[in-house]
């Protein structure tokens, strides 16, 4: 029985890590390779949750198209965010401190315009997937956990085929090494950030999508992954999307086999305390150089 326990809750923890890739991939750009600390984050996540969940109840859209069609809205908005961001600070030199506070009340703003237009009720979608589960002898896969695992990593691993094969991905790795070698390959540095912060916002759309398609949302069910997306990212390496992709499958396991054996209550302090003894043995993460 607790080999079987064990077993389950392994295989629940990767499917979770899968999710926690989604969710901190766009923190892995903004903060990894920008430098940008962007703890508003997941407000937008939320946000794609419940545009998901408009869709989902006013049309009958599946919430995952739904982001997938979101993705240009969430792109447009990252880059404006990211206008502002600069003029206001980045270019100013002030980014430090003043852009930290800029991100929090951004956060706070975003949760208090969805509470006053949805309140704080749990709010939920309909698939013919989530209720389904797979039953492979002792094993259970539950679908609403399977589906956002598989498209959490899909689309990591589109954005790291983007980032490795193409100038602007390549643009995107070098910005925040060197500029002037940028510039002499005739990309402009701040375009360059732009658009990775926009892309980075774009990730929110299908991330929010997979969370709601895991568990109810209210506005500020995103405070739970503020500290979360930021632990996965620096253990796994920054500027290291491969390594987001092993963190998060290492935190989702220890999260669950805490949670199975020893209660939920745990799983927070035992995965952060994972995180603090790795990098006491390896600072720059489990793929950082």
């Amino acid at each position: 029985m607790q080999a079987e326990l064990l077993i389950n809750a392994i295989i629940a923890g990767l499917l979770l890590g899968g999710f926690y890739a989604a969710v901190t991939v766009g923190i892995s750009i903004s903060f990894g390779i920008l430098d940008i600390v962007n703890i508003a984050h997941p407000a937008f996540i939320i946000l794609g949750s419940y545009i998901a969940y408009i869709c989902n109840q006013t049309f009958g859209v599946d919430p995952i198209l739904t982001a997938i069609i979101a993705l240009p809205a969430f792109y447009a908005l990252g880059a404006a965010v990211y206008q502002v961001y600069y003029a206001s600070f980045e270019k100013r030199g002030q980014d430090a401190l003043r852009g930290l506070a800029f991100f929090f009340g951004l956060l706070f703003v975003t949760e208090v315009m969805l509470i006053l237009v949805f309140g704080v009720d749990y709010r939920y979608v309909q698939a013919a997937y989530i209720e389904y589960t797979w039953h492979i002898s002792f094993m259970d896969i539950p679908f609403r956990m399977l589906v956002p695992c598989v498209m959490g990593l899909l689309m990591v691993g589109l954005l790291q085929l983007f980032l490795s094969r193409t100038f602007t991905g390549r643009a995107i790795m070098a910005v925040s090494q060197d500029q002037l070698a940028l510039q002499l390959m005739a990309a402009d540095p701040i375009k360059v950030k732009r658009t990775a912060f926009a892309i980075a916002i774009a990730t929110a759309s299908i991330a929010g999508a997979l969370l709601i398609v895991i568990q109810p949302v209210e506005p500020s069910v995103g405070r739970e992954y503020i500290g979360r997306v930021f632990a996965i990212c620096v253990l796994g390496g920054l500027q290291s999307l491969p390594g987001t992709v092993i963190a998060a499958m290492l935190l989702g396991v220890v999260e669950s086999i805490t949670a199975t054996f020893y209660g939920p209550s745990w799983a927070p302090a035992v995965s952060f305390g994972f995180l603090l003894l790795t990098l006491a043995f390896r600072p720059a993460g489990l793929l950082g150089r």
